[in-house]
Formats: C-alpha cells, sequence, structure tokens
C-alpha cells in the first residue's frame, strides 16, 4: 500500500454539508511511491455519483411510504466511488480530501462502505497528518465493524485514533490535526471483496457526518 502526502486537508457537516469530502486522485512519478512501485498510470478515479450511496437524509435506503426517497434532487443517495483499476505497485491512489479539519483534537473516524466492496488492512483508510507527525488509521479491515443503520447491505465502521490495533501509530493526547485524506491505493492483483473497487458514504468526523461534496474528475458530486 501507498504512503504519500499529495490528497491533503479535510472535514464535515451533515447535512449542511459547509465542510465537504472532495474526490481527489494521484499519479505520481517513478520514486514517489518508494521502493517496489513503478510510476503511476492513469487507472484510478474518485467520484460521488448519485444513486450510488444512501439516502443523504439520514433514512432507510428502501422506503416508499417516505416520498423524500423518491428520485429527486433534494435526495441524491450521492455515494463515494474510489477505484484502482491496476496493480497495486502502480504509484496511483484513489480518495478524497477532507476540508477544514485543522486543528481539531480527533476522538473518532470512520464510512459506511457498500458490502462487497474491498475492505482491508490497508484500503480504503484515512492518511491523517497531526501535530505529532504521520498517522495511517484503518484501514477498513482494522476499523470496528457493524450493520450501517441505513441498510443492513453496507457496513459502518469506526476507528479509535488511540487504538494501538487501529491507528498506526496512535495520535497522541492532545495533538491536533493538521490535514485528513481518504486513500485507496490496493488494485486489482488483491484479494476480498471487489478488487480495486470501493462504494463509500456517511464519512464521520467526530460523530458529525458527511454524504456529499465536490464533482470529482469522473461524475458529478452531491449536494
Amino acid at each position: 500500500m501507498i504512503v504519500f502526502a499529495s490528497l491533503a486537508s479535510l472535514a464535515l457537516a451533515f447535512p449542511a454539508f459547509a465542510q465537504q469530502v472532495n474526490p481527489a486522485t494521484f499519479v505520481g512519478k517513478a520514486g514517489d511511491c518508494g521502493t517496489g512501485y513503478a510510476a503511476g498510470s492513469r487507472i484510478v478515479t474518485a467520484a460521488w455519483l448519485t444513486g450510488l450511496g444512501l439516502p443523504d437524509n439520514g433514512g432507510l435506503n428502501s422506503n416508499p411510504v417516505d416520498p423524500t426517497n423518491n428520485p429527486s434532487k433534494a435526495n441524491p443517495h450521492s455515494g463515494l466511488l474510489v477505484s484502482k483499476n491496476g496493480p497495486t505497485a502502480d504509484c496511483s491512489s484513489s480518495g478524497a480530501n477532507i476540508t477544514k479539519v485543522k486543528g481539531i483534537t480527533l476522538t473518532e473516524i470512520g464510512f459506511d462502505i457498500r458490502n462487497g466492496s474491498h475492505c482491508s488492512g490497508g484500503s480504503p483508510r484515512f492518511d491523517v497528518q497531526a501535530s505529532d507527525g504521520f498517522h495511517f488509521l484503518g484501514g477498513c479491515g482494522n476499523g470496528t465493524q457493524t450493520p450501517a443503520p441505513q441498510d443492513p447491505q453496507w457496513t459502518r465502521v469506526r476507528i479509535d485514533p488511540t487504538n494501538p490495533s487501529q491507528s498506526f501509530p496512535v495520535i497522541a493526547a492532545g495533538a491536533t490535526i493538521q490535514s485528513i485524506s481518504i486513500t485507496f491505493d490496493e488494485g486489482t492483483d488483491t484479494t476480498g471483496g471487489m478488487p480495486g473497487l470501493a462504494v463509500l458514504d456517511n464519512i464521520d468526523i467526530n460523530g458529525v457526518l458527511v454524504g456529499a461534496g465536490k464533482p470529482g474528475e469522473n461524475g458529478k458530486g452531491g449536494n
């Protein structure tokens, strides 16, 4: 898995979306990702896509009695697609930057992930730069998993930044955040779920959720 600093800051708010989870991709040159990685290729994509995620009003995923769940601009069911369509050793990744987290103290972080997505100890994960250094949080497979409340076909993943089995290394007490990004850098040569692809929603920072961001390079964004 690739660790790099090219995907920078993030934060969130739900439902106002004053803070955002903004899709991003990284394609590196030879040497950017360290020993064992080839120069990157354009095999990565990240985008919020309408209809791919959970209801943006927090309701159930399928509820015909509730008119707010009908297809409309008011509740587009946006989901964050992250994909790497090639080998893990390619120096490239998809993910997202979360805005407006600088200076916060991180107590909880996570996301909902659609069942069948790639979910390993390395991807998707959070890369966090804090006042005490760089931290690798997750990945998905190291988090605490429960059925997502909006749809049991999704899984809620929560990561404790003070748990040494979930945060590498743990974030020191009192440390403040400089930037947070979601990174997906494992490709189609991996196992588990759908290799090289994941769908995320309800990105959680300190118990506050966001379900959309600015448009990605391939597709329309959510609210």
